[in-house]
This record gives structure tokens, C-alpha cells and sequence, in this order.
């Protein structure tokens, strides 16, 4: 099977999505489509998907011009996506979900469980994707959650696959585990588009590697002919530092103390267990772990989402562990959450009232019971300029954001309130590189700046380039407290996979 994409255009009000893009694949191919956030790449692939409509240009299939006018369309044409954010149904089992739309049945119309089940069965077994058919999605890990999307499109007899930001939120265990699934998957016939950002990872896994730039197609290159500085000269369109120095830290007193700490998840399990530490000023401190061993409920502990069974968080020498977020925050402790569609942003809300969501009830945005609208604006404006977020304006909803622009809108908005403590949860999650540098940037200037950072990440290099000290969770404990200079990556996966 073949596709191509030819002189695909799409416009949106005051912005140029796609730019007469060409782009083609074939079965047994991984075409890697590379660009920063706002480049257009997954507009072009809801086009392809049937989400959207191109103004200009057409899709053709073994050189038959295509129409398609839903995703229905797309995929009886053999066509599948794995979204970025999953779209599933977390309370339906992995088959359920599987056969959602396209259910088999038997006499009469009766759902066909049994057939349902040993269908997922079979192309998990083809394909190595090891997962029960009977289990929950809701109970299962993210990378296993990515495995039933995967089988969700094969059920579907797809063909050519696209994958957009498909390690976005996945452990490096399971990214090695999913680039050996993509390669089965083209080795098995099917044609790829593996979405991303990342540098590392489209040289790794592309076969021919598209660069998109401001929605236009500007360079081409295959892995192993091209450095990483010339991709990411191609991403952003200037020369890009792939690294940012850290220079050494120089803390000062204890600020963020935390003792005996317990924390149950929300399914009353011990997720946080007898967990002890503390951070200075002007110093990073990093905490590693494979997600889901009490990293997401430690941070709710110190920001007042999730209650503490037992011990204590104290701020500057005050106890804060039954304060409120809202107190937390007035102590001037700005948090970035790991989700930052469910916790850091107001999906529906414009760009310009998520920028002061945390600060809308205190002057100058506020008089008394009524918003400062003047006062608003002016400070989205500035926001969206200092932090290049890609918008035609601050009255558009941060649902129409790419992903790392709706994170650089959670970042401007806590970095406007001048923090004293910054605890920031997968802060570059989704970040294109030219993002992540400026992010590490901002870092240092707060650090020298006196505040005191705490970095929970599931990305070791930016854990070893960025953090002074790094602690080590696995199955709810501190195991390990590394400094700088002595922390090696094999040595931290060791531990925070208990295997050492």
C-alpha cells in the first residue's frame, strides 16, 4: 500500500496550519514526521484521519484519489491513528474497547464476547503485544493502555499506522518495548508515521525522517546521514543548543522539609511510604522513578491535593501538611502537575483566563468581586510573547494549543506569580527541544534567584543534566539519594526498578 499526500493546505483563523504539504509512505516503512510544537504535524495527520477537511491538496491511496469525510472513512481505507491522549473507555475491558463500534455478534444480534476476546488474543500473540483481553483499562499502566490502542487499529485491518507522540508519556523501559512492537508492526507489512519531537528517538526508529516547520515540509534526511544539531536546526530554524550547563549549586538553608511521610493512592494502598527528605535554596532536586511508584501522589502530598496519613511537610520551617492548594500557593509554592489537561489547564477557557487562573482573585486582576479585564489581558499579552507561546491571540480556547504550547501556557502562568518553591512534575512532557532548552534556561535563572526546585521526571537525561542532588522512589520509598557528580544512569534505573 501506498500514500501520499499531495499539496496539503489548511487554514485556521490567522493561522496557516499546513503549507502545500507532500509527504509519502509505503508498507514495511517507518516514516519519521519531525517538527516543535505548533509545526502542524498532527493537524496534516487529522486530515489524513478524516478529523478535518483540507482547504487545498489530495490524498491518494495506490494513486487513487481519496474523500475522506470522517475517520469511518479513513479507516475502511486502511488507515489507523494512535492518538497522543488515549481514547478509550476506562471502564470497559481491553476487549470491549477493542471491538467498540465494530462489535462481533452472534444470532439475533448478541454480542460475541467469546469471539471478541480470542481476537485480541490473536493479535496480541502476533504482534507481541502481551495483554489480557479481560482486564480493565482503567487498572491498566500507560504502556499498556498504548498496546490496546495498537491492537484498536489491527482489529481494524489497518495498514498504514500513525502514531502521534507516541512515547509522550511512557517509561524508557516501556519506549525500548514499544520501538520493538513498531518494528514488528513494519516488518509485519504495515506502513508507519511515527509523530514526534524527539531527536533521539526518530533516529532511531524512522526509516526516512520529514521535517515540518511553521506547517511546511523543509528539509528530509535519513537516520545516520544527519546529526541531531542539523534535525533540530531544521526543527526550529536557527542553531539550537541540544544541552544547557549547569552550573554548580550553592544551597543554601533547608526550605522544603518532609518527615515520615504517608500517603495512600486513591484506592487506599500505601503510594507514599515512610518517605523523608528535604530541599535547600537555590538548589534542584530530582526525583527518578518509573511512573507509578508513588512520585504523582508525593507531589499531591506537598501541594495540598492528596491528605498525608502520617508525618509531615513543613515550608520555611512552618508545617503546611494539612494546608489547602490555595494556601500552599499563597506561600508562594508553584506546582506544574503531570497532567496538565486534567490539573494544570481549563480546557475550555481561553488562553488569556488559564494564564491568571492562579492568581485571578488578588489585585490587579481582581476588584473586589469583579475581574480586571484590562489588567487580564495585558498580562496574557505580555506571557504569550516572553514564552513564545504559538497562538493568533490570547482570546483563543487552550484546547486549540498543541501540547507543549498548552504547557508553556501552565508554566508562564505559576512563573507570573514569582514562586519561592517550583515543584514541577514532567515539566518537558511533550516539549519540543528548542522548548526544553529554554525551559532548562528558566530553570537556572531560578535557581539564582534563590528559589528551590524539585524535579519529578521520568526522563533520566534531563534528571542527570539538570539536578544537584537526585532520590530515587521505587514502590513508594526514597531507596537511594545520589549527587550530582556520582549518579549514573544504569545505577538509578537499578534501583528504581528494585533490581539493585
Amino acid at each position: 500500500m501506498k500514500l501520499e499526500l499531495r499539496g496539503i493546505t489548511k487554514r485556521f483563523p490567522g493561522v496557516l496550519a499546513n503549507d502545500s504539504v507532500d509527504l509519502e509512505v509505503e508498507s514495511g516503512q517507518i516514516l519519521g514526521l519531525l517538527g516543535e510544537n505548533g509545526a502542524g504535524k498532527t493537524t496534516l495527520m487529522n486530515i489524513l484521519y478524516g478529523l478535518y477537511s483540507a482547504d487545498e491538496g489530495q490524498i491518494l491511496i495506490d494513486d487513487a484519489v481519496q474523500d475522506f469525510q470522517s475517520p469511518g472513512d479513513a479507516i475502511d481505507a486502511g488507515i489507523g491513528m494512535v492518538h497522543q491522549h488515549f481514547m478509550l473507555v476506562p471502564v470497559f475491558s481491553v476487549a470491549e474497547n477493542v471491538v467498540l463500534g465494530v462489535e462481533p455478534t452472534r444470532e439475533a444480534g448478541v454480542l460475541d464476547m467469546k469471539k471478541a476476546r480470542d481476537d485480541v488474543t490473536e493479535i496480541s500473540t502476533k504482534y507481541g503485544l502481551a495483554v489480557d483481553p479481560n482486564a480493565m483499562v482503567e487498572d491498566l499502566p500507560v504502556g499498556i493502555q498504548q498496546r490496546v490502542e495498537i491492537i484498536k487499529v489491527l482489529f481494524r485491518d489497518a495498514e498504514i499506522i500513525i502514531f502521534d507522540e507516541p512515547t509522550a508519556v511512557l517509561t524508557p523501559q516501556e519506549v525500548e518495548e514499544f520501538f520493538g512492537i513498531v518494528r514488528s508492526l513494519r516488518d509485519g507489512g504495515a506502513g508507519i508515521i511515527f509523530i514526534t519531537h524527539k531527536l533521539k528517538e526518530v533516529l532511531e526508529i524512522a526509516d526516512r525522517i520529514e521535517v515540518l516547520r511553521r506547517g511546511a515540509v523543509v528539509g528530509a534526511a535519513i537516520p545516520g546521514e544527519v546529526s541531531d544539531e542539523q534535525l533540530a536546526e531544521l526543527m526550529v530554524g536557527r542553531p539550537v543548543e541540544l544541552t544547557v550547563a549547569k552550573e554548580e549549586a550553592e544551597p543554601g538553608e533547608p526550605v522544603v522539609e518532609v518527615a515520615d511521610l504517608m500517603v495512600l493512592d486513591d484506592r487506599s494502598h500505601v503510594a507514599v511510604n515512610n518517605v523523608s527528605f528535604e530541599v535547600r535554596a537555590g538548589e534542584i532536586v530530582g526525583i527518578a522513578g518509573v511512573q507509578g511508584n508513588g512520585q504523582s501522589e508525593l507531589v499531591e502530598a506537598l501541594t495540598g491535593l492528596r491528605p498525608a496519613l502520617s508525618g509531615t511537610v513543613k515550608l520555611g520551617g512552618a508545617d503546611i501538611t494539612d494546608d489547602t492548594p490555595r494556601e500552599v500557593h499563597q506561600e508562594r509554592v508553584a506546582h506544574v502537575p503531570e497532567d496538565r489537561q486534567r490539573s494544570g489547564l481549563v480546557m475550555p477557557f481561553t488562553i488569556a483566563e488559564n494564564l491568571v487562573l492562579n492568581t485571578y482573585y488578588d489585585p490587579p486582576y481582581s476588584k473586589g468581586v469583579a475581574m480586571d479585564w484590562g489588567e487580564t489581558r495585558t498580562t496574557a499579552e505580555s506571557l504569550v510573547k516572553q514564552y513564545d507561546i504559538r497562538t493568533p491571540s490570547i482570546d483563543v480556547s487552550v484546547a486549540n494549543l498543541s501540547g507543549g504550547n498548552q504547557q508553556k501556557v501552565v508554566l508562564g502562568k505559576w512563573l507570573n506569580s514569582k514562586p519561592e518553591v517550583f515543584i514541577l512534575d514532567e515539566p518537558t512532557r511533550g516539549i519540543d527541544i528548542g522548548a526544553k532548552v529554554e525551559i532548562y534556561k528558566l530553570l537556572n535563572e531560578l535557581i539564582d534567584q534563590g528559589v528551590t526546585v524539585i524535579m519529578i521526571s521520568s526522563e533520566l537525561p534531563e534528571i542527570l543534566g539538570m539536578c544537584d542532588r537526585i532520590l530515587v522512589m521505587c514502590e513508594g520509598r526514597i531507596v537511594s539519594n545520589f549527587e550530582r557528580d556520582d549518579a549514573e544512569k544504569e545505577t538509578i534505573m537499578a534501583y528504581a526498578t528494585g533490581s539493585a
